[in-house]
């Protein structure tokens, strides 16, 4: 019984050094802008609008109205660093292409959801952003999420204002990890067995990101997880046992948001205006 018991303690203890995040003290200090304002997922959009989602008028009113940002990166083709979330541009732009391969010069062509928005350059957001508000940059990781992250810190150099990245591939937060340590990190996270997306993943990787036990490679300063799935039970434990700053996605009314204050730190919200009704944000 001795050895089993020791074998059990074991498989325990290395599990919690898989998915033990950064607990650094200062590090979560330095979070904190997050915490006083809701992060306007995609900037503050309307697909029906003239301000699609990761459009610059979205993230023109996100500005406007004093919320932080949530924004998605990839490469095109050529090697630009632009602003969209889905991996093809048919849901947005009603291509059939695969954004990676195509031009900026292509992509120009294309508009977003029927506006006369286009899909930016990430310098353009930048611009836009221009230091006003903290912004959480998602490296997309279909291709090559360190490459994008290279290309991300090379367009970040100089920039004074608040920002983290996020990534659902543990691989471009490990790249941050050895060349920007400086720059806050966070794993993005869901129940991969229950989300549709990840139908087509291999078991063994679902089980690895559901329980993120990659951890312990890229050392997230914050884990962002899908609020819907908050009973999952590597989540649960992963709040119980560590003091880790958590970030809620993604929020679509009032209820959830009530509902999500039990468990995160962050909310980041779209389809809704989170301060109608309720003035300022207080925790």
């Amino acid at each position: 019984m001795r050895p089993v018991l020791i074998i059990v303690l074991i498989l325990i203890a290395a599990y919690l050094f898989m998915v033990c995040p950064n607990i650094n003290r200062k590090r979560k200090k330095k979070m904190l802008p997050f915490t006083q304002t809701y992060v306007a997922h995609r900037g503050f959009f309307d697909n029906e609008s003239d301000a699609p989602e990761n459009s610059l008028a979205a993230f023109q009113k996100a500005v406007n109205n004093g919320f932080a940002i949530e924004l998605d990166v990839q490469l095109t083709s050529d090697g630009k660093l632009v602003v969209f979330h889905d991996a093809d541009l048919k849901r947005m732009c009603g291509d059939d292409r695969l954004l990676r391969d195509c031009t900026y010069e292509e992509l120009q062509q294309l508009r977003l959801a029927d506006s006369q928005e286009k899909i930016p350059l990430f310098s353009e957001v930048l611009s836009v952003v221009d230091e006003k508000v903290p912004m959480v940059i998602e490296i997309k990781g279909e291709y090559q999420p360190d490459v994008i992250a290279m290309h991300l810190a090379e367009e970040m150099e100089g920039y004074q204002g608040i920002y983290c990245i996020e990534s659902f591939r543990p691989k471009a937060l490990m790249w941050y990890r050895r060349n920007h340590p400086e720059v806050l990190r966070g794993q993005l996270s869901t129940d991969v067995f229950r989300d549709k997306e990840g139908k087509s993943l291999n078991p063994i990787v679902k089980f690895v990101g559901t329980n993120m036990m990659c951890n312990f490679l890229a050392k997230p300063d914050f884990i962002a997880y899908n609020h819907k799935h908050v009973t999952q039970p590597a989540f649960l434990l992963c709040c119980w046992m560590f003091p880790v700053m958590r970030f809620a996605w993604t929020i679509k009314d009032q209820h959830e948001l009530k509902r999500a204050r039990k468990f995160f730190h962050v909310f980041i919200f779209d389809g809704f205006n989170p301060l109608a009704g309720m003035g300022k944000r207080t925790r």
